[in-house]
């Protein structure tokens, strides 16, 4: 009897050991997905703070070009000669 109840044990004990592995495995890949999740939420943030700031950029970009074009056309509409170093020498030189 000792013999059969030892061979059993001996042939639960792998079943056991599978079961014991595939737990893990299950746990492993519940906690793999929660991480997929987890990234896949931040990228998706990531990437509507990357639209916003685009946009932000471009529009100033555009308020830049129109400083620039209202600054250009104040020189050339009131006859103001761009700053030359040389010829604008202080009489203390």
């Amino acid at each position: 009897m000792n013999t059969s109840a030892s061979q059993d044990q001996n042939l639960s004990q792998p079943q056991d050991t599978t079961s014991v592995e595939q737990s893990e495995l299950q746990l492993q890949m519940i906690e793999i997905q929660m991480n997929m999740a987890h990234l896949e939420l931040t990228v998706e943030r990531l990437d509507e703070v990357i639209t916003r700031q685009d946009k932000h950029i471009r529009e100033l970009q555009r308020q830049l070009q129109l400083v620039y074009k209202q600054v250009e056309n104040q020189n050339a509409n009131s006859g103001i000669a761009p700053f030359d170093v040389m010829a604008d020498k202080p009489p203390h030189y």
